[in-house]
C-alpha cells in the first residue's frame, strides 16, 4: 500500500474513533438522570412493597 494511502486511511479512522468518543461521552453524560431516575423508581417500588405486605406477628418465647 502506498504510504500516502495508508496515512489518509489513518486520519479517516483516527476522526472516525474521536466522533465516536464524543458520542459516547454525551451519551454517558445524559445517562445520570436517568440512573437516578431508575434508582428513585427502585426505591418507590420497595417502600410501596413494604407497605402492602402485613406485617408478621412476633414469636412468642415462653
Amino acid at each position: 500500500m502506498h504510504p500516502d494511502t495508508h496515512l489518509a486511511l489513518h486520519h479517516i479512522r483516527a476522526a472516525h474513533l474521536r466522533n465516536e468518543a464524543d458520542t459516547y461521552r454525551l451519551a454517558k453524560a445524559t445517562r445520570h438522570p436517568r440512573s437516578l431516575r431508575t434508582r428513585l423508581g427502585w426505591t418507590l417500588i420497595e417502600v410501596g412493597l413494604r407497605m402492602a405486605t402485613a406485617p408478621q406477628p412476633a414469636a412468642v418465647i415462653p
